[in-house]
């Protein structure tokens, strides 16, 4: 999980609490550019629109009446690669409650040798949640790695009933 650098295109942020710890939201022009892990500080640059619906989309998430996000995203902050687009965009159709291995994204994203650089690609999300990179296992089932650590996948894998308590 990739924390952004908040420059000049950050407009708006907040934090946010929730069952995973504090979230940070940041924004840009263009849309929601990251969800991860606060570290510690709870800040806010004023009331706005984008993120108060985002904070919103995110309460109905935990709560397990939302399975979708709809919101503008701008992933342009994270700088990614065009195989990081695809990887992103192809995490974005796996549903809410279902997962992916490793190797099924490489093939569905057009690199079926892939499998590691996918596992690279999802390491640096800037979208934790709204980007469900933590639906994506190893080829055996095994939870495999998440930036946000396997704790909080366990928890996210579980609030989506793919695993049970």
């Amino acid at each position: 999980m990739t924390r952004i650098p908040l420059h000049e295109d950050v407009i708006a942020r907040t934090t946010m609490p929730s069952p995973l710890g504090t979230l940070c939201l940041a924004r840009t022009r263009e849309g929601l550019a990251q969800v991860c892990l606060a570290d510690g500080k709870e800040f806010s640059l004023g009331d706005d629109p984008l993120l108060t619906k985002a904070r919103h989309q995110l309460e109905q998430y935990f709560a397990g009446d939302r399975q979708r996000f709809d919101l503008p995203l701008d992933m342009t902050a994270a700088s990614p690669t065009p195989f990081q687009r695809r990887v992103w965009s192809g995490t974005q159709e796996i549903p809410y409650g279902a997962v992916q291995s490793y190797g099924k994204l490489a093939e569905a994203v057009g690199s079926p040798r892939a499998a590691r650089a996918v596992g690279q690609a999802l390491g640096r999300n800037p979208l934790l949640i709204v980007v469900p990179c933590h639906r994506i296992l190893r080829s055996d089932g095994d939870l495999g790695g998440f930036g946000a650590g396997l704790d909080n996948k366990r928890a996210l894998l579980t609030l989506e009933g793919y695993l049970r308590d």
